[in-house]
């Protein structure tokens, strides 16, 4: 099977995430993030992840794959319940990570940032929905004050390391990607038990963070 991806998507993550966790042998494939051609010959619009099948056929939207690969490599499936004070959090979340992340995550050196025409597309394509990235830079402080406030209402929701609701679940694969992407940024105040969590979950399912590249 193919995964075509961007290391930068939480969306790409959550796929990548099912096949860490389950050991299922997968090839990414990291498209540039101007190439259209591919993902529409693929599924006929421009979206990832997208799953290649071993019969040829491809699969998009992330929670399907997750749930094809949940259920092809066989086992104990996800619990698909989903807290909500974890749903609560990730909404919170949603209203100012992109403000963080996206203008960081084209100067970490991310295979669909390899080009400049890739670069390009993708600032003219975000800037027009989520605003100038140099100003969210600047504005990054503010950001940071309020992640790390949401990291201390996060951590008492976390029971444990291996699974944030005690084992490995649905909560992990929305949760997880979210908190990867943010390890790009300086100067988050990570509290222990997110921490703990983040390195765990990136173990378990053989993702890396971002911890190591921080602007």
């Amino acid at each position: 099977m193919k995964l075509y991806l961007y290391d930068h998507c939480p969306y790409c993550v959550r796929a990548r995430m099912i096949f860490g966790k389950k050991i299922v042998p997968v090839e990414n494939i990291y498209l540039l993030n101007d190439d259209e051609d591919t993902p529409n010959k693929l599924i006929g619009k421009k979206m990832v992840p997208i799953l290649v099948k071993d019969d040829g056929s491809a699969m998009g939207e992330s929670l399907d794959i997750v749930h094809y690969i949940d259920q092809l490599a066989g086992g104990t499936l996800l619990n698909s319940t989903v807290r909500p004070e974890i749903e609560g959090w990730i909404k919170i979340a949603d209203t100012y990570r992109n403000f963080l992340t996206l203008p960081r995550c084209i100067s970490i050196n991310l295979p669909e940032f390899a080009t400049q025409s890739a670069i390009d597309y993708f600032v003219n394509k975000k800037t027009a929905i989520y605003g100038d990235f140099q100003q969210h830079l600047l504005n990054s402080q503010t950001y940071i004050e309020r992640l790390n406030s949401d990291l201390i209402t996060l951590s008492p929701l976390i029971l444990s390391d291996r699974g944030i609701n005690g084992t490995f679940s649905m909560e992990d694969i929305l949760l997880f990607p979210l908190l990867r992407n943010l390890t790009m940024v300086k100067g988050v105040e990570w509290t222990a038990p997110v921490l703990d969590y983040i390195n765990s979950i990136s173990r378990i399912t053989q993702i890396p963070l971002f911890n190591e590249r921080t602007i």
